[in-house]
């Protein structure tokens, strides 16, 4: 699996576990196993909920009304940021 798809497929795990609509990054943190030091590896690169949340500031368009939606966004974020 490509490092792009591996970290869509954890990623979407997670938020889709999430209670919909949310509101912030906040809503996030009760889904988030170890909290903010949730770790998420794509390839050779990993990255924690908070270094992505950092990476993505400004990027994120709340309220999310799925785990869709939020997922493309922070993809793309990413993608935009050069993370992956």
């Amino acid at each position: 699996m490509a490092a792009r798809e591996e970290l869509e497929t954890q990623l979407k795990e997670i938020f889709s576990q999430a209670n919909y609509p949310v509101k912030s990054v906040m809503d996030l943190l009760p889904v988030l196993p170890q909290g903010p030091m949730t770790q998420f590896q794509a390839g050779d690169k990993s990255f924690t909920a908070m270094e992505m949340s950092q990476k993505l500031s400004g990027r994120a368009s709340f309220p999310y009304e799925n785990a869709d939606d939020l997922l493309r966004d922070v993809m793309a974020g990413l993608q935009e940021a050069g993370l992956i």
